[in-house]
């Protein structure tokens, strides 16, 4: 019997031997997980604190210095507040609507793109949608580089754009 009793203790170290091996196996694969995940995974670039927009009405801040020549341009100074993250802008398309100078079929390349109709109406074409008439009050998302146009639109509309980022590419397209 005394064979048996030294047995057992033997027995007892051999496994504990076994499981602090494992244990260490596994405790420096998971070091090594980790290690590679915080390498692995480039660090954001911290953006710069976002400021305050405040933007009240003045006729005088209505531009034609932007996209397209029969528009003018409110900036709401969002652009230069979130550092170039959003853009936002109330636009006036001047009439009459002049089809062959606004329905040219183009895309944005952006990562979002907000419209609501502040005033009057406009006719728009969307690549998969069609045609929609969007009155005042109405609003539509645009999803990136979806191919559109405008088709028609009063003469006292007025519409609010916020488009992610604020500076993107605009391509046009053959009919």
């Amino acid at each position: 019997m005394a064979r048996q009793k030294a047995s057992r203790p033997a027995t007892k170290t051999a496994v504990k031997k076994r499981s602090s091996a494992k244990a260490a196996v596994r405790s420096s694969a998971r070091k090594a997980v980790k290690a590679k995940a915080r390498t692995a995974a480039p660090k954001k670039a911290a953006r710069p604190r976002q400021r305050i927009a405040i933007s009240h009405h003045r006729e005088e801040d209505f531009r034609a210095d932007g996209l397209r020549t029969y528009a003018k341009y409110r900036d709401l100074g969002i652009a230069a507040a979130t550092h170039g993250l959003a853009q936002a802008h109330v636009i006036r398309l001047q009439g009459p609507c002049d089809p062959a100078e606004v329905s040219k079929l183009h895309f944005h390349d952006v990562e979002f793109q907000m419209v609501y109709v502040l005033k009057g109406w406009v006719k728009t074409y969307m690549d998969g949608q069609g045609e929609t008439l969007m009155k005042e009050g109405s609003a539509w998302t645009q999803p990136p580089k979806i191919k559109h146009m405008i088709l028609d639109y009063s003469d006292d509309v007025e519409l609010l754009e916020v488009i992610l980022p604020a500076e993107f590419r605009t391509v046009e397209l053959k009919a």
